[in-house]
């Protein structure tokens, strides 16, 4: 099963983090990193780009690939997903734009009524992320119904990139980031699949919050289901889930990740 590590707040996550980023990117320069969207991963990017600062680490050929996209959203759009990662990441990290991508870029606002040029961007960008060596570190949230990237319940569990509706509760969730008004959240996204998301060489899911408990629990604790699709880090040889007390609040073995964290040789790392 995953590594729980359960930490006191965002801070210390985002730590834990970008401590495992930055010396993956000073022994891999060209790394590739999984990107994800929300307000779970601020703080980690945050703290990575500090470390990047105070360690003059070069990024220049640091790659990127972020989760998932609206479908209809311009990519101008301050809420389109390409604007957010370039905000969040590539602008306060100096990343090379040319070098991170979005699954919605080749599309650029294309509406779902495009499905000849919609049908072919799903394989073209898990082919592009086979081209580039594979993810080295996915950072991942999860929603209230335990979906990752967009793979609401029900999704395949070996399923690639491809075009998702989205749920009335993550329409809902996501509805902050558009003025409150859930008519304003697009229907339908692009998102990897939870097979493509397991083929990163590792996997780190944050979460925070009373809000996320049930679906952390069925996640860590539960079987393994395509109704909560984050229980299949299970399955991943190097998955480690990162959540506050709140989120940790209904889990049956807490007290053990807590003991088997800290007494984790420091070498070690996550």
């Amino acid at each position: 099963m995953p590594e729980v590590i359960i930490v006191k707040d965002q801070d210390e996550a985002g730590e834990l983090y970008a401590r495992c980023v930055a010396d993956l990117i000073k022994g891999k320069p060209d790394a590739v990193l999984g990107l994800a969207t929300g307000s779970s991963p601020l703080a980690a990017y945050r703290h990575l780009a500090a470390m990047v600062k105070a360690e003059d680490i070069d990024v220049s050929k640091v790659r990127g690939f972020a989760l998932d996209e609206y479908i209809g959203l311009p990519l101008t759009h301050p809420e389109s997903y390409h604007s957010t990662i370039h905000r969040t990441v590539v602008e306060p990290l100096g990343l090379d734009p040319e070098k991170v991508h979005v699954p919605g870029d080749v599309l650029d606002g294309a509406p779902l009524e495009d499905g000849e040029h919609i049908a072919h961007a799903g394989p073209e960008y898990d082919a592009a992320i086979e081209a580039a060596g594979g993810i080295d570190v996915q950072i991942l949230g999860i929603g209230t119904d335990g979906h990752v990237g967009f793979n609401e319940p029900g999704s395949s569990l070996a399923s690639g990139t491809r075009v998702k509706t989205l749920a009335e509760q993550t329409r809902v969730d996501n509805a902050r980031f558009f003025d409150d008004d859930i008519n304003q959240v697009p229907t339908h996204c692009i998102t990897q699949g939870i097979g493509t998301i397991l083929k990163a060489r590792h996997l780190v899911l944050l979460a925070f919050g009373e809000g996320k408990a049930e679906a952390v629990e069925e996640t860590c604790e539960g079987g393994v289901s395509a109704f909560c699709p984050a229980s299949a880090l299970q399955l991943h040889p190097h998955a480690t889930i990162i959540v506050d007390e709140a989120a940790a609040s209904r889990l049956r073995h807490k007290d053990y990740y807590k003991y088997a964290f800290e007494h984790k040789p420091a070498w070690q790392g996550i």
